[in-house]
């Protein structure tokens, strides 16, 4: 049964996420909230609730691991081009203490109040036989992520990718990115020891090794491959099934160390030569496939994790908390990053309200957090919804503290740096 619905389930997906994706373009939101409420719409909140017994039908039960296996399938692919990607935008080399500052603290500061906040909501919404400093540093974790990609799409139909803030923001949303990527992978790690600390350390020596391996021998390995046999940047199809064979072998290794498969194809990615033709052909051939054809599935599967039980007058208070700490946290903390390199208050806040930008990115996060057992489903919808909400909420706070002037100094196109 499962494999016959999945022509009409994968219809539907896509036909609800790129319809919502484009209205939500019309009020200047990126396509991604369109994708992301898209997967709220069609789980037990929505459709559910207006139609239980198609929506039931339509995601049976039974229909579910096809759809899970497409979606992992996106997570890894999404997560490889994620890594590929991630580097410092040209002419921000110069401003990296003030990149560091606002990474620093628009994950610090998340940090410390997600711990602030953790008693009020541990007893309430930490699963049976979760200890607390899991919990803890899960829900940490979860406040202190950026969506790089989300980022980056918001500056660019915004036209601010070249303005000071816009630069500082992308350099300070990779190095952050890095810091919650690691925190989360030390979460896990602690969560899948189940309180042994031998396989925590197990874990945690394996993805040393991995980081070895990646960035002392695949790197400099694949510079001079890449280098022999993609020597254009646009790699022919053996040369990208290598890429994907490696991608592929990180994520089971790292599934095999009790993390999640996201963690090694991220790693592979980092490995890769920052090449911008290498990149280009990789979004060309998988990026569209992994976020147009595959991560909606994600997005979907997303929704069916969420609890219509979690709309009650407690869990809305718990959310206006964390609401408040994840914005008040990214926001303040990201504008004295900023502030504390230099930049006027204006530019400031406009780089605290883009750290504030969460999207898919912070749904992965999420995904493996209740794969492991440490969120349970009411915690996992708030938030989600608290990733929605933020994420929104960053382009109208950005276009507010840009309002006082129609244009920004550009920074000058500078070649890159040897």
């Amino acid at each position: 049964m499962g494999q016959a619905l999945l022509p009409l389930q994968l219809m539907v997906i896509l036909l609800v996420s790129r319809g919502l994706a484009w209205l939500l373009r019309w009020i200047g939101q990126p396509p991604v909230i369109g994708e992301m409420i898209a997967g709220l719409a069609l789980g037990p909140m929505v459709f559910g609730a207006l139609a239980p017994a198609w929506q039931g039908w339509l995601f049976a039960p039974a229909s579910l691991p096809t759809l899970n296996g497409l979606s992992e399938i996106g997570l890894v692919l999404f997560m490889f081009i994620v890594g590929a990607e991630l580097r410092l935008p040209d002419g921000v080399r110069q401003t990296l203490r003030a990149a560091g500052a606002v990474a620093g603290l628009a994950v610090a500061l998340p940090i410390g109040l997600a711990l602030l906040i953790t008693p009020m909501l541990y007893t309430r919404y930490a699963p049976a036989g979760i200890a607390y400093w899991p919990f803890a540093l899960f829900m940490a974790a979860s406040l202190a992520v950026t969506a790089m990609p989300v980022l980056a799409r918001i500056l660019k139909d915004r036209q601010i990718t070249r303005t000071p803030a816009g630069q500082l923001a992308m350099a300070a949303a990779a190095i952050a990115d890095v810091l919650a990527w690691i925190l989360l992978a030390l979460t896990v790690a602690l969560i899948s020891a189940h309180g042994d600390w031998a396989p925590f350390w197990r874990s945690v020596t394996g993805v040393g090794a991995m980081l070895v391996l990646c960035f002392a021998l695949l790197r400099p390995l694949l510079r001079r491959w890449l280098a022999r046999h993609a020597a254009n940047g646009r790699p022919d199809g053996s040369v990208l099934a290598v890429l994907l064979i490696g991608a592929l072998g990180c994520a089971a290794l790292t599934e095999w160390l009790h993390l999640h498969a996201v963690f090694g194809a991220f790693l592979f990615g980092l490995s890769l030569p920052r090449d911008d033709a290498l990149l280009a052909g990789l979004i060309e051939r998988l990026e569209h496939v992994a976020v147009i054809a595959l991560m909606p599935v994600f997005f979907a599967l997303t929704g069916l994790n969420t609890s219509i039980d979690a709309l009650h007058h407690e869990a809305l208070g718990a959310f206006a908390l964390i609401l408040a700490v994840a914005v008040l946290g990214k926001v303040i903390g990201g504008a004295v990053g900023a502030r504390v390199g230099g930049y006027g208050w204006r530019e400031s806040f406009a780089v605290g309200s883009l750290m504030n930008a969460r999207g898919m990115v912070e749904l992965i996060v999420l995904k493996i957090g209740l794969d492991a057992g440490v969120i349970g489903r009411e915690m996992f919808t708030l938030l989600l919804l608290m990733a929605i909400v933020t994420t929104m909420l960053t382009t109208p706070m950005v276009l507010y503290f840009n309002r006082y002037r129609q244009a920004v100094a550009v920074i000058p196109q500078q070649p890159d740096a040897c």
